[in-house]
This record gives structure tokens, C-alpha cells and sequence, in this order.
């Protein structure tokens, strides 16, 4: 198989959704800057997202949602009709510069990605994992579907068992309705109980199958879940490609959820699946804290090139970091470590009876996902 290939973009570097809004931070820009000072990138490997063409994104979304995007992008501002219908400048999705052009980017390198592994391969796309987008509303940050998108590409080369795995902290909610209907692709989402979208707390029709985790989720418990239910499934399903949404609001100091991950669970899940399909696409996702995110996905790319991540990090890297300022209570008094290492301290713990019961489901799960393939 080919080396990994890397997908991002100039256009996360100083767009924001606005000072207030927990996307304020730079993500993606930080991780590819991360990336390259850690001398992990070979440029070669490296390709720019497209934009994807509101006919690209026709595919899903609805085309009118999709013009009231531009226009909202053009005029910096939003019709009341389009608000109320589209939730464009509403629910914490507010109207900025790069309202269209930047999930247009996500989606078009996702779509990419989808295409750039027709016969095999790997590739990341770090501003990929915007899965609470629906077909004609913004939604959780999300304006549009990236991983839906990329999805519906693989289903267009005519693959026919797809596994999306999700561990961001919120329930995957727009990937299981746009597919909860299509035995072609199961998706399996680890997030955690009672936290928005407040769904995902049982598994759906065909192939949607959630495992909601309590608050203090920790490594032992993600281990757990890894072996005991995700690896049985994709077993079970033997996928043709599966996406992973690496979402690192499951890390411990996010400020907009309450599990208690290291980004050592993450590095597992990648390690663990990554080689169980010969399709390989890996997605960003949530993260609100700058420094834990950049970290976390940075390690994900060093996890698919077999790079071991250094105890200390080297000058370059360390003041991509120190270089980096969040204004969140976290922000002010940084521990030294988000500067200088890229593996967290492990946080493990005991398997607790809420988490033993969701292992427990494997066998509705297995069966869920062999009326599937049936």
C-alpha cells in the first residue's frame, strides 16, 4: 500500500467563527504547522483541498440550502426566511467570512479523500468530521456533511459495505440519519450520554449503532469498548473502507464535554482499525481547547505513518505550541506539557458497570449488523 496521504488547507489558517465562538481557535492550521515541525510530512504527500461545487454538494444537500450558504457568505449577513429555514446564523452557527468556501473546502477534501482510495489506500483530512450537518439546516457548528459526502463517493464506485466509526464526544447524529436507511453502510458512534445532540442513546434501524459512555470515560473504558464491541464489528462486517471521525473532545481538557480520554485512546483506535479495511480515510471532528486538538490529530498522522511521538518535542514544534493563546479559563495558566510533548499521560481506570453494559449489547450489535449484510 502507498505511503498516507495528508489533506488540508490555507483557508483554516485565521478564519474564525467569531471571538465568542468555541471554533475561534485555530485547529487545522496548527496541526499541519505541528505536522511539518515535527520534520513528519513529506511534501509529496501532501495535497491541497479542493472546494467542492454547489453541484458536488447536490449529492446531499439540498440545493437551496446550499445557495443560501453563498448568499449568507457574500452579503455577511443572513435573511430572516433563510435563517428561520436553513438555521444559517442561528443555534451557534453564526454567519462569517468563509461561510461556504470553508466546509465547501472540508467537503471537497473529503470527497477527494473518497476518490483517492478507489482501489486502496490511507489518507487524513484533519478539517474533515463535520457530522452534525444536515441535508438543509446547519447544525452543531456543521454546515455542511463532509463525511456524508465523502461516504455517498465511496457508494458511487460501487462499494457495498462501509463501516463510519465515530469517537467524537457528540453523537454522530447527521451521518446515522443520512444512512439509516442504507444497509450499505453501518455506522458506529462512541460519544458521550446526555451531551447535545441528546441522540444516539440506543442503536437505530439497520447498522446504527451507538455505545453512549457516562461522563469520565477514560482510557481503560475506550480499551474496552475497542476490543470488546468495535473490532467484533468491523470482524463481523469485513468493510471494503472505514472512515474514522477522530473528533478530540473526548480529550480530557476540552472545555465542551465532560469524558476524561488521553489522546493515547485516539492513537489506539487509529492504530487498531486503520489496517482492517484496505480503505482507510481518517476525519478531524470536534475539539475546542487549541493546544489538545493540534496534539491529538498530529499524533493521528504520526499513528498512520508508524512515527513514534518524541518525549520531548523538538525547538520548532514546541514553539508552533507555545505560539498558540485561548482565552478560556484553561488558557491562562497552561501546563508545560501542552508545550513540550505530543502523548498524553494515560488515564486509566476501571472498567465501570454503565461502560460493562454497553459491552454487553455485542450480541444485538453483531445481529444488527448482519441483517446488514444480509
Amino acid at each position: 500500500m502507498s505511503p498516507p496521504l495528508l489533506i488540508g488547507s490555507e483557508i483554516y489558517r485565521g478564519s474564525t467563527y467569531g471571538p465568542k465562538h468555541p471554533l475561534a481557535i485555530p485547529r487545522v492550521s496548527t496541526t499541519l504547522d505541528l505536522i511539518r515541525a515535527l520534520g513528519w510530512l513529506d511534501e509529496r504527500r501532501y495535497l491541497d483541498s479542493p472546494r467542492a461545487t454547489p453541484e458536488q454538494l447536490a449529492r446531499f444537500h439540498d440545493p437551496d440550502y446550499v445557495a443560501a450558504l453563498q448568499r449568507a457568505e457574500a452579503a455577511q449577513s443572513v435573511s430572516p426566511e433563510d435563517r428561520e429555514r436553513f438555521r444559517i446564523g442561528a443555534d451557534g452557527n453564526p454567519v462569517y467570512r468563509e461561510v461556504f468556501r470553508r466546509p465547501a473546502t472540508g467537503a471537497g477534501g473529503t470527497m477527494l479523500a473518497a476518490r483517492l482510495t478507489a482501489r486502496g489506500g490511507v489518507v487524513h483530512v484533519p478539517g474533515g468530521g463535520t457530522h452534525h450537518g444536515m441535508r438543509a439546516r446547519a447544525s452543531g457548528f456543521c454546515y455542511l456533511n463532509d463525511a456524508v459526502l465523502g461516504l455517498l463517493a465511496w457508494l458511487d464506485l460501487g462499494l457495498t459495505r462501509i463501516l463510519y466509526l465515530d469517537i467524537d464526544a457528540h453523537h454522530g447524529d447527521g451521518v446515522e440519519i443520512a444512512f439509516r436507511n442504507d444497509p450499505r453502510v453501518v455506522t458506529l458512534s462512541v460519544h458521550e450520554k446526555g451531551r447535545w445532540p441528546f441522540t444516539g442513546l440506543t442503536h437505530g434501524p439497520c447498522g446504527a449503532l451507538n455505545l453512549p459512555v457516562p461522563q469520565g470515560f477514560h482510557d481503560t473504558e475506550m480499551r474496552a469498548l475497542l476490543h470488546g464491541a468495535i473490532l467484533p464489528v468491523i470482524e463481523a462486517l469485513r468493510p471494503e473502507a472505514i472512515m474514522l471521525q477522530c473528533g478530540a473532545d473526548g480529550v480530557e481538557e476540552d472545555p465542551l464535554a465532560r469524558l476524561s480520554l488521553s489522546n493515547n485512546a485516539h492513537a489506539e483506535v487509529i492504530a487498531a482499525v486503520m489496517g482492517r479495511a484496505p480503505r482507510f480515510v481518517l476525519l478531524g471532528g470536534g475539539g475546542y481547547n487549541p493546544w489538545t486538538v493540534a496534539r491529538c490529530w498530529a499524533r493521528g498522522w504520526g499513528v498512520l505513518n508508524g512515527r513514534t511521538p518524541p518525549e520531548r518535542l523538538p525547538p520548532p514544534a514546541e514553539a508552533v505550541l507555545r505560539g498558540l493563546s485561548f482565552h478560556r479559563a484553561v488558557g491562562r495558566n497552561p501546563p508545560e506539557h501542552w508545550f513540550t510533548t505530543l502523548a498524553d499521560v494515560p488515564r486509566e481506570g476501571e472498567v465501570r458497570p454503565e461502560v460493562a453494559s454497553l459491552l454487553a449489547g455485542l450480541p444485538a450489535m453483531l445481529e444488527s449488523v448482519a441483517e446488514c449484510a444480509a
